[in-house]
Order: C-alpha cells, then structure tokens, then sequence
C-alpha cells in the first residue's frame, strides 16, 4: 500500500548524542520527490548549522525521535530559528523491517511524516523547560533528604536510642533539639528539657527513650548525617524560592490549583512546570492521563481483558499525583470516597493511582475551564448560610426586615 503525501516538504532527524542525521523529502513542482541527506555533529556549531540548513528547505513538517535527552539541545536550536519540531516517540516508529543505519532511520521518519502518521509529543515552552530542571531536580533532593532522615533513624536505633518511639517525627522541632543535643554529648537530664510539652509521651517514657549506648563512631556518623540533612533542607528552600520566582506570573493559576484538596503551593507549581497552563496541547483528559502514564492500560484480545498495568509515561508528574491521592484521601472530599471504594477489593497502591487519575482529570478541565475546584460531595450553599447567617440575621433586625427576638 502506498502512502498518501499529506506534506510537501518534511524532514526526518534521528538524534544521537555526538551525531544528528537528517533525511528531507521535497516534492518538486513537476511531481517527482527529491530526497537530501546531511549528517550533522553534536556540538553547538553543528545544532546552528542544523538549523540553518533546516530554515533554507522552509519545511512544512521537522520531526524527531526523542532519543534520551540528546533531543533537547537540538530542538532548542531548531526554537531559536523560528522552526517548532515535532519530537516523537521512538516507540511509534520502531520495529520496522529495513532500517538497520541512521539514514534509514531519518529516511523513515521523513516518511511517514509526510504522510501525517506521526503525532508529536508534548513539548512546552522554553521558559517552562527550564523550571522543569528546578523542579526534577529538587524531587531528587527530597529523595536524598528522606533517605538521609531514614539512615540517622537506624544509627540512633543502632545505638540503643529509640526517640523514634516516643515521638511522631524525628524530625520535628524538638526531637531534632533533642538529637543535636544527643549528639553534643550532654546527658539525658539536660536532653528532655528541650522536650516540647505537647508531646504526648510522657517524660519518663522520653528519658527511657533517650538511654543508649552512644559509641565515638555513633556520634561522628550522626554529626555528618545532621549536617548533610540540614544542608539539604537549606537547598530544597533555595530551589523552593527559585520555582516560585519563575512562575510569579501564573500565581493566578497556582492559587486555583491549590483550591484541590492535597495540592499545597510547591506541588501546583511542580505539576504546572511539567503540564503546562494550556490543555488545548493535550486535547482531552484522557490524552492528558495517557502522556503521564496513569490510566490503566488497554490491552485486550478476542473479548478477554489481559493486564491492565499503567504504561510509562512522566515519572515525575506520575510522583506528584500520588503524593496528592496520598494527600486527598485523607480530607473529607469526592477523592477519599474514590479511595475508600477501590482501597479493599483493589489493594492500595491500584486504590492511590486510580485516586491520582482522577485528581488529574480534574485538574485537566479546572485549567480548560478557569474554574476552582467544587468538591460534589460538599453543600457549598450550606456552608455559606452557616458561616453567614448570624450576620445576615442582625443586618436584617438593624434593618426592620424581621422583628427583633427576645426581650
């Protein structure tokens, strides 16, 4: 079968880390198709070249595989001169009998370009993408930092303390005095005076809990551990403050993202790095939850569902969307009834991503719509009559409207 020629002038770029081959398929005017082939380095000289030879063919489609991360730089270069590539994914375009060289690749992608089988992917824009490496790489300072919190519980445990037990976070204001304090050397007497009186435990328990067996070699660890941690936290707050500047100007949609239950301030803006403000990119809240890899998958053959395992997508807005689910299903809200239904039959991680589903489809059609979150399970109505009522009551009285009560 023949493919039809949707496109005129195509180019394919099959995007390696220190070579870019590209393959362009003109149609003259007499009909006949014209093939050019380039091969092009990984340097910043090569992408400017790239671009150059890309902008003199004035091509009505540019497409390439997301190979890695090596498309990036490439793409960026391509943006600078005016030229917006479709990236594709390889997955789409692989497996197909006769490409074993780069230029069969570029040749293929040119291809099928030309006959509008490839949908690009979602890209967003340049100012975005440089938040996303703010925001990718604080999840991965979160990351070290739990880890490290979790290693200085099991050297305290190691070393006979259990504050763990007696406390709900380790790291809380005045657990954290306590085990610097610990960690100083002073005695148990002098420790649980840095107890907060709010804990719950009592102060026998906590003086039991502070007796152990603190080695040289227990110390030293614990000292490093806390300087690393508190380190981390200092850096988590300087990219904190760095996303939260670059998006000073979609505050607009960050405080309608926060109106969803489980969504805090630095989650919106995460979420919005990586989404994008505009859903016409995605077109519809099922596109939107297949690109992150969070709806079920679709596998089925003569009438028999065969697995239904989540594809891979976005990790890091996936990451998000169970923090938020995580969040959601404990307030009162449509999302903890979700929860609650599927958590039983289903298991509770299937109960979180079906959760994160749904925060998602939401979130999809608050930012199509400029709408806040309306929870379906809540009488907004009722709640403005509680909260307003005595107000509108003695406005009314001072008023005449109704007649006064009482003596």
């Amino acid at each position: 079968m023949e493919l039809v020629a949707l496109y005129k002038r195509v180019i394919g770029l099959d995007v390696h880390q220190a070579q870019i081959t590209a393959c362009a398929l003109i149609e003259e005017s007499d009909g006949t198709t014209r093939r050019e082939q380039r091969q092009f380095g990984g340097f910043k000289r090569d992408r400017r070249a790239l671009a150059e030879w890309v902008a003199s063919l004035h091509p009505d489609c540019v497409v390439m595989e997301s190979t890695g991360i090596y498309w990036k730089s490439p793409y960026a270069a391509l943006e600078a001169a005016d030229i917006r590539a479709q990236v594709v994914n390889a997955r789409h375009v692989k497996n197909v009998p006769g490409r074993k060289t780069d230029v069969g690749d570029a040749q293929w992608l040119a291809t099928l370009a030309r006959a509008g089988l490839l949908r690009g992917s979602f890209i967003p824009p340049a100012k975005l993408r440089e938040l996303r490496l703010i925001a990718r790489q604080r999840q991965k300072l979160v990351g070290q930092l739990a880890s490290e919190k979790n290693r200085l519980h099991k050297v305290l445990a190691d070393s006979g303390v259990r504050l763990g037990v007696v406390v709900s976070d380790l790291h809380g204001q005045s657990a954290r005095a306590m085990v610097k304090a610990l960690i100083a050397g002073q005695p148990s007497h002098e420790v649980i005076k840095l107890a907060s009186a709010r804990l719950k435990a009592s102060r026998e328990e906590i003086f039991e809990a502070l007796q152990g067996d603190l080695s040289e070699s227990h110390g030293f660890v614990l000292e490093e551990l806390m300087h690393h941690i508190e380190e981390i936290e200092a850096r988590i707050a300087r990219f904190d403050a760095r996303l939260l500047a670059g998006l000073a100007s979609e505050r607009n949609i960050l405080a309608l993202l926060q109106t969803l239950p489980g969504v805090d301030l630095i989650g919106a803006a995460m979420l919005l790095v990586e989404i994008g403000p505009d859903m016409e990119a995605f077109g519809s809240a099922d596109r939107l939850a297949s690109w992150v890899g969070i709806c079920p998958g679709n596998n089925e053959s003569a009438g028999k569902r065969k697995s239904g395992q989540v594809r891979k997508g976005n990790l890091y807005v996936r990451r998000l969307l169970c923090e938020f689910a995580h969040a959601a299903s404990r307030t009162t809200s449509v999302f903890k009834t979700k929860f609650q239904s599927l958590v039983i039959r289903r298991g509770y991680k299937r109960a979180i991503i079906a959760t994160g589903h749904k925060i998602l489809r939401t979130i999809f059609f608050m930012l199509k719509r400029g709408e806040h979150y309306r929870d379906s399970t809540t009488d907004y109505e009722a709640l403005s009559v509680q909260r307003n009522a005595p107000r509108w009551i003695k406005a009314l009285t001072k008023y005449g409207f109704i007649a006064p009560v009482g003596p």
